[in-house]
């Protein structure tokens, strides 16, 4: 029996022998961002290199790889004073891009590569998309699409190495389903931009991996079923009493498996995003109804697309969920609060079985889709507001990264593991409040709508016992909870300033780093006793520390 068999074996749960489950680290193997242009900021790529470092991220997506401001394809050329000069072919230039792929690579990290969007002089239309005004047309000239992208792939494999470009995904377009937005083209305009690209790629290497159809959102209704958006067809579900009694289903999903098995065209991924939510039209012209899902609507729609891609002809397809959080808003201030952490912890923790990624959206509010956002405390996405505050829902990824690859005990409170490397015991446990049923938390613009959170759930006791153990071995128990690493609340009672003094930063910076920690050592019995009193919304973490801990012990 190896050392490792005999550690696990070893072990006893609440008396019980352990399971030996993998877990797949999905919170972390990919995460997004906005847009090509903002990863060439200082601060951007200081994110990323904390991300990696303290979240364990592995890869980062991103839009606007082919947009204008990255210089990528240009029919003209000057020096911004007199008319430019038409240039006979357009070159394909990555100064930028070449920027921005070293940052991440240089920060350990690797590009999840989306491929789009459309430069501006290979569009078929002039609307654009954005503050930074994306083009999200089909091409002009398919063999002229193919060309930038054959380009741009050969020009990473000659910088980068054809070993190191096997590993990353490409994935073509971003949510063309959302028509007239992130694309002006028909279905089956995608589908062709989808085969076009994945021949391109299969034809400089059969290694390199393609896929689609990165599309939104699930829905209940045919609004998607047909060449493009159906505006009248979501009218039901915007009238509908109980949305979760409806039946929600992945967007083109099905779709494109049958057009590339009917052309014997590579699949190597799926991927769609998973957000919560949708924004349905009911009729009365009174706008668009707000539905937040049931809070295990993440774990319902992951097991559908698991039971398609097994029994489809591509059954051994990745499943890669490339955009996901609590909500699609960048201006949705739950995403600043404790609220959101105990809401992805359960999600993430659920989901790991059945994805090989779950892309958090995004890990920095160093985003401008819709500009920069108002004041500090916005609700963007990421993980750390643009002054790199670290949010609740970075201490809570944090805390999912110390967990081992082997699932020990796992319950509606959290979750026990063990390293297969070294044997280490880790856990991570939580207070999702009961009397929030079966609600997830919804979206709200203002911080203070978000506080009423506060006043759901009541503390619970949380108790395990782990036997097995090297008497001796020191554990820290870090908790975060409203007392505790919580900057927006700090931000709030300072009368939520708009600007920041540095003075300001540096406060609420350490605030939201001011956990409440302590350790706990295995006695001479080798029995952890674990019994913690974890608040409503806490999420907290045990991991072991190499002695001497860098707490007090309590």
């Amino acid at each position: 029996m190896s050392h490792d068999a005999h550690a696990l074996d070893a072990l006893r749960v609440d008396g019980a022998p352990p399971t030996d489950a993998p877990l797949h680290h999905v919170w972390n193997r990919c995460v997004g961002a906005g847009r090509a242009n903002e990863a060439l900021r200082a601060d951007w790529q200081a994110h990323l290199r904390e991300a990696v470092d303290v979240l364990g991220v592995r890869s980062v997506r991103f839009h606007g790889l082919f947009h204008d401001d990255m210089f990528v394809y240009r029919a003209t050329y000057g020096g911004g004073f007199a008319p430019p000069e038409v240039l006979p072919e357009p070159p394909i230039t990555f100064s930028y891009v070449d920027m921005v792929f070293d940052a991440i690579l240089d920060a350990g990290a690797r590009p999840f590569v989306e491929l789009g969007f459309m430069p501006r002089d290979l569009a078929t239309q002039t609307e654009t998309l954005f503050w930074w005004k994306a083009h999200c047309s089909p091409p002009t000239d398919m063999a002229e699409w193919v060309r930038l992208v054959s380009e741009t792939v050969r020009h990473w494999i000659e910088r980068y190495g054809l070993d190191e470009v096997r590993q990353w995904r490409f994935e073509v377009w971003n949510e063309p389903n959302l028509v007239p937005h992130f694309w002006t083209g028909t279905r089956t305009e995608y589908f062709e931009l989808y085969e076009a690209t994945a021949r391109a790629l299969k034809a400089i290497d059969p290694q390199l991996k393609v896929g689609g159809p990165s599309t939104s959102v699930f829905v209940p209704d045919a609004r998607y079923a047909g060449e493009t958006y159906d505006r009248a067809a979501e009218f039901a579900t915007g009238q509908a009493p109980d949305p979760d009694a409806l039946d929600w289903q992945p967007v083109w999903v099905r779709e494109l498996v049958e057009w590339c098995a009917e052309r014997d065209l590579p699949l190597d991924f799926l991927s769609t995003h998973l957000y919560p939510t949708d924004y349905a039209a009911d009729g009365t012209g009174s706008g668009f109804r707000a539905i937040h899902r049931h809070v295990d609507a993440t774990e319902q729609d992951l097991r559908l697309m698991r039971e398609l891609i097994a029994a489809s002809p591509y059954p051994d397809a990745e499943l890669h969920i490339t955009e996901w959080s609590s909500s699609p808003s960048s201006r949705d201030r739950t995403h600043d609060t404790l609220f959101a952490a105990t809401y992805i912890t359960r999600a993430f923790l659920k989901g790991a079985p059945l994805a090989d990624s779950i892309s958090y959206w995004t890990f920095t509010d160093i985003f401008e889709e819709g500009g920069a956002g108002l004041g500090p405390f916005h609700g963007g996405f990421g993980f750390v507001n643009e002054q790199g505050i670290h949010k609740p829902t970075f201490h809570a990824v944090a805390m999912l990264n110390r967990l081992g690859d082997r699932v020990v005990h796992q319950d509606e409170q959290g979750i026990i593991t063990r390293s297969s490397d070294d044997g280490r015991v880790s856990a991570v446990f939580l207070n999702y409040p009961a009397a929030m049923g079966t609600r997830g938390v919804e979206q709200h613009d203002s911080y203070a709508a978000t506080r009423a959170y506060r006043e759901i759930g009541t503390a619970r006791r949380v108790r395990h016992t782990v036997a097995g153990l090297e008497p001796g071995t020191v554990f820290q128990v870090e908790v975060l909870d409203w007392e505790h690493g919580n900057p927006a609340e700090a931000w709030h009672q300072m009368g939520e300033p708009l600007n920041l003094t540095r003075a300001q930063t540096a406060a609420l910076k350490a605030v939201a780093d001011d956990l409440h920690r302590w350790t706990i050592a295995v006695p001479e019995s080798g029995v952890l006793e674990l019994d913690l009193d974890l608040p409503a919304w806490a999420v907290a973490s045990v991991a072991q520390v190499d002695p001497p801990a860098t707490a007090g012990a309590r």
